[in-house]
């Protein structure tokens, strides 16, 4: 079994900062792609920003020069760091990762998500 869990979320005024972090844990052969999503109310959830396992990025263009997407693959651990935050970035940031748990099988996993609210 494989476990992601996500941490630093929580509510922020607009333009500041916050900085999640998404620990993956268990049976772990090599992580692949890693990435962010966030699902507004009453919207579909979508791609924030991804790192191949090369450190090769991507980023919805709603976001790209605010966020920076990075990862620790000592640790295991993918990041988001947000900055000059807008109230329409509150959503529920969720990880995703792929992770082959042998040579010959892999799938994608997701964390439970962590609120982010950007509000004065």
């Amino acid at each position: 079994q494989v476990q992601l869990v996500e941490s630093g979320g929580g509510l922020v005024q607009p333009g500041g900062s916050l900085r999640l972090s998404c620990a993956v844990s268990g049976s772990i052969f090599k992580i692949n792609d890693m990435g962010w999503y966030h699902q507004a109310p009453g919207k579909e959830r979508e791609l924030v920003a991804a790192i191949t396992d090369r450190g090769s990025t991507n980023y919805a263009d709603s976001v790209k020069g605010r966020f920076t997407v990075s990862r620790d693959n000592a640790k295991n651990t993918v990041y988001l760091q947000m900055n000059s935050l807008k109230p329409e970035d509150t959503a529920v940031y969720f990880c995703n990762a792929n992770v082959m748990s042998s040579t010959y099988y892999s799938r994608d996993y997701w964390g439970k998500g962590t609120l982010v609210t950007v509000s004065s």
